[in-house]
């Protein structure tokens, strides 16, 4: 058993919470020796009667963050960076006879002893919050303080107002998510003139079952930084537009949606690629995305499958692009997001053949642009007219 301090000092790679092992050993080593009347065996060359000296516990220092990371000491103006406590001391003398008990299990592989070591040490992470709202589900991402992705399940009967429900988007308002830890939370500053749009995931117009659902995709965990004027106030709301009117043709639509980072090509480097993007915030903190991505089953009235996925850049597109010219494999978002998506439909999965969407409907925004023009017009005819005195053309 004497090693068995040192084994796991060694294990924890001869840190200052080694020397605290080995410290708590010889205590619990003199204590037990005291409850038995029995005075610990003096060491060979040390008098009879003098207890063995404690190895020196070094002091715990404070953070002390390097450079490129230590904006994040502050989460809000004016608060103190944080600094790490010492152990009280009776946690750390449980967690340092569980850690005893652990190493001296005979025979017991390294590699489970190291598991145990960590999780009772704490694992890092990464830690994705699951958020579960009324219109949606979300899973969100503490490093770029953006979802991975939120889902989404459509119907023609949800996408209406429940019986005595009104909702309102002018009545919601953008909000911080709480559920979110501080430190990792995206903050309504982070977007202040930073050019560019708090944009939706999950859209408010999706959630128009109740106010509650609505106010709901107004939390910044459903955010990601957007380009506003050519992509998401025009292109990528076409896009939702699209998206909502598959309910017109199937009885299902189920949608994630999520950013990507994607490299590109290294200027005067031939064959080499970097990821590259931007980073807003105060201190900078949130990812801005370099593309979006839209992956859909949909299920028609006879329980018949199609699936589509669409990879659309964050920049301005025009209108006049065809939505099909985005079309990309589900296989090429799910390695470039680390995810898979719909796995445990059996109906979907090889060697079975899946009707692509755009095989199975029109893939295409003409009507959305449409809809958009004419509600241009109709809110046009009701605006009043300009006071001629004030030298202001009429609103179009």
């Amino acid at each position: 058993m004497s090693g068995t301090p040192v084994k796991i000092a060694l294990l924890l790679g001869g840190s200052a919470f080694g020397a605290l092992v080995a410290t708590g050993y010889h205590r619990q080593q003199a204590t037990a020796a005291a409850n038995r009347h029995t005075p610990p065996p003096p060491a060979p060359g040390r008098p009879a009667g003098v207890p063995p000296p404690a190895p020196p516990v070094a002091a715990i220092p404070p953070t002390n963050y390097p450079s490129a990371v230590r904006p994040f000491e502050a989460d809000q103006v004016g608060s103190p960076a944080v600094v790490i406590p010492p152990p009280v001391d009776k946690s750390a003398g449980q967690t340092l006879q569980t850690l005893r008990e652990v190493g001296a299990k005979v025979g017991f592989p390294e590699s489970e002893v190291t598991y145990s070591v960590l999780d009772l040490l704490g694992n890092p992470g990464p830690v994705s919050e699951t958020g579960k709202h009324e219109a949606f589900v979300s899973s969100y991402n503490r490093q770029l303080r953006n979802p991975n992705w939120v889902f989404e399940h459509l119907t023609k009967s949800n996408l209406h107002r429940d019986s005595g429900e009104d909702p309102d988007r002018t009545n919601s308002t953008f909000r911080e998510d709480t559920q979110i830890p501080l430190m990792f939370r995206g903050r309504l500053r982070d977007y202040l003139k930073s050019g560019y749009d708090r944009g939706h995931l999950a859209p408010a117009a999706d959630a128009k079952r109740s106010q509650q659902a609505m106010d709901e995709t107004f939390l910044l965990s459903n955010m990601c930084p957007q380009v506003g004027t050519g992509f998401n106030r025009d292109y990528w709301a076409h896009f939702e537009m699209f998206t909502r009117k598959l309910t017109r043709e199937f009885s299902d639509v189920y949608v994630f949606t999520g950013p990507l980072y994607l490299p590109k090509p290294m200027p005067g480097s031939p064959g080499k690629y970097k990821v590259e993007y931007e980073v807003i915030g105060s201190p900078p903190n949130i990812a801005v995305p370099t593309h979006f991505y839209k992956v859909m089953l949909v299920r028609d009235g006879q329980g018949k499958y199609a699936v589509g996925s669409f990879v659309l850049p964050n920049a301005v597109i025009p209108n006049e692009t065809p939505l099909e010219s985005f079309v990309s494999p589900v296989s090429a978002v799910e390695k470039a997001a680390g995810l898979t998506f719909f796995d445990k439909v059996p109906e979907i999965q090889p060697p079975n053949v899946v009707t692509p969407l755009c095989s199975a409907t029109k893939c295409s925004l003409v009507e959305a642009l449409a809809f958009v023009e004419a509600a241009k017009q109709r809110k046009a005819l009701k605006a009043p007219a300009q006071d001629p005195s004030k030298g202001r053309r009429n609103s179009v």
